[in-house]
């Protein structure tokens, strides 16, 4: 999974400016203040790829972490017991495609894909940190900041992220949003490094703040749909750079044009529902782990839709 890895050192210039740089440093380590990624859907045999441009300004940590994930192969597919899997859109909603985190394994003898399985987040980032892989931290579960959770600190308005001069980016169709599962009675404090280096908050740059709000892994959305989405408590850190040519006349033209052929009995099991669902069974904390957070999840299982890549296209 860390194909990409040497190819982004090569793009950025060495491993010492990654690994020694914080993140308010990390803008002399790039480019841009808006890097480009590609994300390409594999959906009933074919590709589509969706272009998003970032935003250092609005979510520093969480375009960096997003970009490290995405150079570590990490979206690009896991493997399981010596199975190959690409991770699935696992929650497609009217306004929202979710994905980033689930795979679907075989559950039938004829090898369908049906049972939505949850990627061991930490385990998999640690096994990438151990092959060579270095990831920018920005929360730690103790305060001697010796232990990652490899999860982001939450640029976003709810966790007291805000930008005097104003974002970039908004919560509207073609935003590409970072978010965190609900923790439930999960009381867990972390230590943080905020990205305005404390200059908010009295000049002090670390802070212990709970846990959830600053808890984001690998899970993502784009959003579809016409209802602005939550982002107070949700990062939005991208936006689809051309939504109506990619997304509306391409992988959502696709999927309904797929839907349009099948009957109406079929029509109504294109998604599946996962109900109930666990949530945070892979969390670092053991607490959360074994907690009873449930979601319920629509997932196309006959006709997945999958992640083929993620590639950074502009640093």
């Amino acid at each position: 999974m860390n194909k990409k890895f040497l190819r982004r050192l090569a793009a950025v210039g060495t491993t010492a400016c990654i690994a020694v740089c914080s993140v308010a440093m990390l803008a002399g380590c790039t480019t841009s203040n808006n890097p480009e990624v590609r994300i390409t859907y594999t959906f009933n045999g074919e590709d589509y790829a969706v272009d998003y441009r970032l935003s250092r300004i609005d979510a520093p940590q969480t375009v960096q972490h997003f970009i490290e994930l995405a150079d570590a192969g990490f979206y690009d597919g896991v493997t399981i017991d010596g199975t190959e899997y690409k991770l699935v859109v696992h929650d497609y909603q009217s306004s929202a495609m979710h994905t980033g985190g689930y795979y679907l394994a075989d559950s039938d003898d004829d090898g369908t894909p049906e049972t939505l399985t949850e990627i061991d987040y930490f385990n998999t980032i640690e096994a990438l940190v151990k092959s060579g892989v270095t990831f920018t931290h920005s929360v730690w579960a103790d305060e001697a900041r010796t232990q990652p959770t490899y999860s982001v600190y939450g640029e976003f308005t709810g966790n007291g992220v805000e930008q005097e001069n104003g974002r970039e980016l908004s919560a509207t169709q073609g935003a590409l949003v970072m978010f965190y599962t609900e923790k439930g009675n999960g009381s867990e404090q972390v230590w943080v490094q905020r990205a305005d280096g404390g200059a908010d908050n009295d000049g002090v740059e670390y802070q212990q703040l709970n846990y959830e709000p600053n808890s984001a892994t690998s899970l993502f959305y784009t959003f579809m749909g016409e209802n602005v989405p939550d982002s107070t408590n949700y990062c939005v850190f991208g936006m689809a750079i051309d939504y109506e040519g990619q997304m509306t006349n391409g992988l959502l033209a696709a999927i309904s044009e797929y839907e349009s052929t099948l009957d109406e009995e079929a029509e109504e099991t294109f998604t599946t529902t996962q109900d109930p669902y666990r949530l945070n069974r892979y969390d670092f904390f053991e607490d959360i782990r074994k907690g009873d957070e449930e979601a319920e999840f629509e997932t196309p299982v006959d006709m997945p839709i999958y992640i083929k890549s993620v590639e950074v296209t502009k640093y």
